[in-house]
This record gives structure tokens, sequence and C-alpha cells, in this order.
């Protein structure tokens, strides 16, 4: 299962560096988004994956007893998605400001305004 998420994981990283090489502001945020969920699965899959035993300590325990899933990647995933969906809107006001300022999608057009 690891091997198979390290491959859909260079697949995101290479799809998301390529999205945001083009010239369309539009693929830079599909590749931004695409970025993100990687290296959400990164965080996931390195905390290693242990199903169907959740993170709980049983009554009378005074600790988790192996195997258990490992809470903190859960915690930092679900703090990353939350940074990532507000960036991820953040940047899309900011395109649309842009475009009602500039009148443009093409990042080459947008460099053509500066002075």
């Amino acid at each position: 299962m690891e091997v198979l998420l390290a491959f859909l994981i260079g697949g995101l990283y290479a799809a998301g560096l390529y999205l945001m090489l083009g010239r369309s502001i539009g693929k830079l945020i599909v590749g931004l988004v695409l970025l993100s969920q990687a290296a959400n699965l990164l965080i996931f899959t390195a905390g290693r994956l242990t199903r169907a035993v959740p993170p709980i300590i049983p009554e009378g325990a005074k600790h988790m007893v192996p195997p258990f899933a490992d809470p903190l990647p859960q915690a930092l995933i679900l703090t990353a998605i939350v940074i990532g969906f507000a960036v991820l809107a953040f940047a899309l006001v900011l395109v649309d400001r842009t475009f009602q300022t500039l009148g443009t999608y093409d990042i080459d057009e947008m460099k053509s305004t500066d002075t």
C-alpha cells in the first residue's frame, strides 16, 4: 500500500509542478492545490498506515495498546487542509482582483504591465 501511495504522491507532485509552469493563472492554482494534496498524502504515508485501529485508550488502561494509528500525522493533515483551503481562497480572490484590474488571466501579459 505504501508503494502505491508513493507513486501517487510522486504523480501529484509532478502534475502540480507541470501545471504551475504553465502560462494560465487557473492552471497555477490547480497546480498549487495538487501540491498541497501531495504534501498531505506524504505526511499521511510517513505516519505509517494502520488500518481499523483508532488511537483510543481502552477503558481501564493507562496508555494505548499497540498497534494503533498515530494521531499526530492526522492532526497535522487536518491543520494542513485548513491552511491549504485558506491559501486557495486567498489565491482565488487575488486572481479575481487581478483580472478586474488587468483584464487577463495570462501570466505573460501580466508581466508586461510591470513598470
